[in-house]
């Protein structure tokens, strides 16, 4: 069991050197975004919340931005096992057009519909008054972040091609220099420094979206004077034909992919939502805690991103009984990362919510949540690396069924029945809530196991 799940120190260099500059870059970018939530939650808990609430859309959007690149980025990171560039060149195209008409989409969507989508988390028991000026914020926070979201995109689409190629330290520098532009222009945004408006819920939006823009031109001129080292880009722009076969084969474990992610954040979001039946305190404290997490979670998610590509690699070299044994390596990796992460999160749950501009409730509410995820990050790393490796393998049905499937006929019926059928308290619910993914544990260990997964797909 011992040399089933501990590999070599050779084994361990390859998994740091692909995990920590994508922990670096996600790290940041999650710092960033913490400290632009302390900084909101400076002006009081409905901007703190409003910024929340337009947060969550958001969030569904970049989940299904990540989908559409993960499709194409399976046959990504075969092809670079493979050493065909051209492979790559096609598969970089795919991403970028796919993601600029999902883009087009997302806004549309959210100028259509965004009242009743951002007025389904104000049904909880509060003030009126607080409820209109909630949604105030959130619009105005939402409208602005619109503009950002194709250049966001497309930062996504360069940043997993370079880390499929080997390359997994450019889009950690590109969003090093992005959330440093973020984090000044908040500061002087938000608050009205050196001479500039306060801007409040506003100047946090606009500091992100000229962040946003910032990263995509460092990400994209970088590439393009690296041609020699990124051979994709060669002729990239000359024209975007992508062969009809490739179209329909990352369609065909793509799509699933791409409604997996938005699924699953669609899901997320509905979970908070019916949490935020308990009242506005929770909107908040499941804020602070969510965006907490965040920040800590990235090192066994950067885990997860580094599965992919390492058993993806390994998978298109047709090394298929080494992916298989590594499968168990890098899975008790995460999960040990995860225990040192959830230990510290834990700890550090008594003293966070006490920097924001909330009540006293909002604040114990907030440590009592953060606990509770802290005993469930387990969980979460090991459900996260099981969902990695399955994808690695280009198994997107048994991915769909694993993930967002999972979300859909337990999770979310479990908490809708719970939340709209008794009065049972905010913090058994969300607990019954983290740990229904006990259950998806044991689902992703059988599939992992049974080797469903080890399959050359080029």
């Amino acid at each position: 069991m011992f040399k089933k799940l501990i590999g070599t120190k050779d084994f361990y260099k390859k998994i740091i050197s692909l995990m920590v500059p994508i922990m670096i870059q996600n790290g940041i970018m999650q710092f960033v975004n913490m400290l632009d939530n302390i900084m909101v939650g400076r002006l009081g808990t409905v901007e703190m919340s409003g910024v929340s609430i337009a947060n969550q859309l958001i969030f569904v959007f970049n989940l299904c931005i990540f989908g559409a690149v993960s499709g194409a980025g399976i046959f990504g990171a075969q092809y670079a096992g493979k050493k065909d560039d051209e492979g790559v060149r096609f598969t970089f195209r795919f991403k970028l057009i796919f993601c600029f008409l999902i883009s087009v989409i997302g806004i549309l969507i959210f100028l259509l519909f965004n009242q009743p989508l951002l007025s389904a988390y104000l049904t909880g028991e509060g003030s009126p008054e607080d409820a209109i000026l909630t949604l105030g914020y959130a619009k105005e926070y939402l409208f602005i972040m619109l503009i950002g979201l194709i250049p966001a995109s497309l930062v996504q689409g360069y940043s997993s091609t370079l880390r499929e190629t080997g390359k997994p330290k450019v889009p950690m520098y590109a969003g090093i220099v992005a959330v440093l532009v973020n984090l000044v222009l908040n500061y002087v945004l938000i608050f009205g420094q050196f001479g500039a408006p306060r801007l409040g819920v506003k100047g946090a939006a606009i500091a992100t979206v000229t962040s946003r823009f910032v990263e995509l031109i460092f990400i994209a001129l970088w590439t393009k004077l690296h041609e020699s080292e990124n051979r994709f880009i060669i002729g990239a722009y000359k024209s975007m034909y992508v062969p009809i076969k490739l179209i329909k084969q990352i369609a065909l474990k793509g799509i699933p992919l791409m409604l997996n992610e938005t699924l699953w954040a669609a899901g997320m979001a509905f979970l908070t939502q019916r949490y935020s039946v308990r009242g506005l305190d929770v909107v908040a404290g499941v804020n602070i805690s969510s965006t907490f997490f965040n920040v800590f979670s990235v090192a066994f998610m950067a885990v997860g991103a580094a599965i992919g590509i390492i058993l993806g690699q390994l998978l298109g070299a047709n090394k298929t009984n080494e992916a298989h044994e590594a499968s168990y390596k890098l899975i008790a990796f995460s999960v040990f990362i995860s225990l040192v992460v959830a230990s510290a999160y834990f700890i550090c749950a008594n003293f966070i919510p006490s920097v924001y501009e909330t009540t006293d409730t909002v604040k114990s509410l907030a440590t009592d949540l953060m606990k509770i995820t802290a005993i469930a990050m387990p969980v979460d790393a090991f459900a996260n690396a099981t969902y990695f490796t399955l994808r690695s393998g280009g198994k997107s049905f048994i991915t769909f069924l694993f993930d967002s499937g999972f979300v859909w006929a337990v999770c979310v019926p479990v908490i809708f029945i719970l939340s709209q059928f008794t009065a049972l308290p905010i913090l058994p619910l969300y607990f019954i809530g983290q740990m229904l993914s006990v259950l998806k544990c044991i689902i992703g260990g059988i599939f992992v196991k049974k080797g469903v997964w080890v399959k050359n797909i080029v």
